[in-house]
């Protein structure tokens, strides 16, 4: 091989494995837990949606006790299935575009909207909430 083809060949494999750096294994939650005894399913629903809404997630019911969530940005497209019962919450990865998703591994960027959706959710179903137990408001009212 001559010296160019090597440099190039050098060249395409920089690029593959920057490319690769920038993809990690999805990122799903799996049975968060909940811990609020004061709040019914539609109230738990309410303040998935609207916890999603501050970050602009669509969320929307598609069956009792799960959650269609959709996130669009700068072309790229995220999906997520939510479901819930009144004792834990769960966000699995449901389809993408543009986000080199492979069937194991998919663009850092995704994990990181859910791990920000986790949160939201989290912070939204506790407010309202003081250290003892039984002494929450309802934070989805």
């Amino acid at each position: 091989m001559d010296r160019r083809k090597l440099f190039l060949l050098g060249l395409a494999l920089l690029a593959a494995s920057l490319a690769a750096c920038r993809t990690a294994p999805v990122y799903n939650v799996q049975q968060a837990p909940i811990n609020r005894t004061d709040l019914s399913d539609e109230q738990i629903a309410r303040a998935v949606i609207q916890a999603g809404a501050e970050l602009g997630w669509h969320i929307q019911a598609v069956a009792p006790g799960q959650l269609l969530g959709r996130l669009q940005l700068r072309g790229h497209l995220a999906e997520v299935d939510i479901h819930y019962d009144r004792e834990a919450y769960s966000i699995r990865y449901r389809d993408s575009r543009k986000l080199r998703y492979d069937g194991t591994d998919i663009h850092r960027n995704y994990n990181g909207w859910i791990q920000n959706l986790d949160r939201a959710i989290n912070r939204r179903l506790h407010a309202g909430c003081e250290p003892a137990p039984g002494r929450c408001r309802s934070a989805a009212g």
